[in-house]
């Protein structure tokens, strides 16, 4: 398995018990199905009983010099946000993240991050609601509020509650392959990727059964038939609506265009085809409906930032 093995998730007072569980729930054993596991420790400003914002009580057993030991560190958010970080916790992400461990922070866990100035000039983002006192307090960090989750590679910040699933799946995704980060989505049914530019939240009402029957078979059809080049009107055409009104449903249950839906389904399928078969560039190309194979690494330098030959050698079954 490469990239990151060890994970030190930072735990603070009033830590987010939804944080702690999502976290759980993504990096938890998982030998028992044929998936790798990971090594999860636990830390806390002060070694012994933590208090939860629900009020439970947990041990931790480490201090923060165990930072010293994770390939990803996290920082978990908690009700305590809006106060100091101590100088011990400040200085050890820091050592952390100088002697080249990744450091990730999703909702309110981003003010550990960015109270520590490895933020600064770059791009982050934190729960939407709290963005705009997030960027007062740390204005030197450039603050996307309506992004899930922002990558700036060896520090991801990601956005509130359950977007910390997304953050992490992306993590997996980009560090050991779409396979792996697809499973444990598959075992946490939940879905196993969406862009870090997709919208926090939707804000429209919840469609109509009828019509979110139609568009759910008509992306399920899509995503079937990626080899095809699908215009928007096939689309609306499949699930009875006009070409206006489908965007506006599509906008409206997915919080992306059509266009850049289809592609990021091409890009994972791509990714799948690349890690689990041996089939030639030029046939994966076609297979997710690009005209070539120098199409195919076009979007997958834009988008993975790598060429699919050597997305396939990183991550390739076996």
């Amino acid at each position: 398995m490469g990239g990151f093995r060890s994970i030190t998730a930072f735990v603070p007072e009033q830590a987010s018990t939804l944080g702690l569980g999502l976290l759980s729930a993504v990096f938890g054993d998982r030998t028992h199905l044929g998936l790798p596991a990971f090594d999860l420790t636990f830390c806390t400003d002060r070694p012994g009983s933590v208090t939860t914002d629900v009020g439970l009580r947990l041990t931790v057993e480490h201090g923060v010099d165990r930072l010293a030991a994770g390939d990803l560190v996290l920082l978990l958010p908690g009700d305590s946000f809006r106060g100091e970080p101590s100088a011990e916790v400040k200085a050890a992400v820091r050592a952390a993240h100088a002697r080249g461990a990744i450091v990730a922070s999703h909702c309110v866990g981003s003010w550990i991050l960015a109270a520590t100035g490895l933020l600064d000039g770059l791009r982050a983002t934190t729960h939407w609601r709290l963005a705009g006192e997030f960027a007062a307090r740390y204005p030197k960090v450039r603050v996307e509020p309506g992004m899930l989750y922002v990558d700036e590679g060896r520090l991801i910040t990601g956005a509130g509650a359950g977007a910390g699933t997304d953050l992490y799946l992306h993590l997996i995704r980009r560090e050991h392959g779409a396979a792996l980060a697809n499973a444990i989505a598959r075992d946490m049914v939940v879905p196993p990727h969406r862009d870090g530019g997709q919208a926090q939240y939707i804000q429209a009402p919840v469609p109509e059964s009828g019509d979110d029957a139609r568009l759910a078979a008509a992306l399920a059809w899509a995503a079937d038939n990626l080899h095809r080049t699908v215009p928007v009107e096939e689309l609306a055409a499949r699930a009875l609506m006009s070409p206006r009104t489908f965007a506006r449903r599509f906008k409206a249950s997915t919080g992306t265009t059509p266009h850049a839906w289809l592609l990021r389904q091409r890009l994972a399928r791509a990714e799948e085809l690349l890690e689990e078969t041996s089939l030639s560039i030029e046939e994966v190309a076609r297979r997710v409906g690009y005209a070539s194979a120098t199409v195919l690494r076009e979007q997958f330098l834009k988008h993975r930032g790598v060429p699919p030959r050597e997305y396939r050698r990183a991550f390739a079954a076996g």
